[in-house]
């Protein structure tokens, strides 16, 4: 089986909504939604997710804000992209 032309893009990012968290005083919490295009065994899929993201800033002005939590959704992405990356095959030993 071929996996040739695998990829996972990130399109588009932004910040949706964010608040200070409801009992953690210098938490905020918001969300992110993240456009994403992905070519799997020659099919192609656009799709949207909104991810659940967190920073502890304090009381910092709103691009500080912004900026940590788009860092937050950078993490989890990187995460998420790295379990789509091909895999080479190892030989057994």
């Amino acid at each position: 089986m071929s996996f040739e032309g695998n990829s996972f893009q990130v399109k588009s990012c932004e910040v949706r909504y964010y608040g200070p968290h409801r009992t953690i005083n210098g938490r905020i919490t918001g969300v992110v939604r993240v456009r994403i295009e992905e070519r799997f065994m020659g099919n192609l899929t656009n799709y949207k997710l909104d991810l659940k993201v967190k920073a502890d800033v304090g009381h910092v002005a709103s691009t500080q804000v912004r900026t940590a939590l788009l860092t937050h959704a950078a993490h989890q992405l990187n995460r998420l992209k790295s379990r789509h990356a091909d895999r080479r095959a190892v030989a057994a030993e």
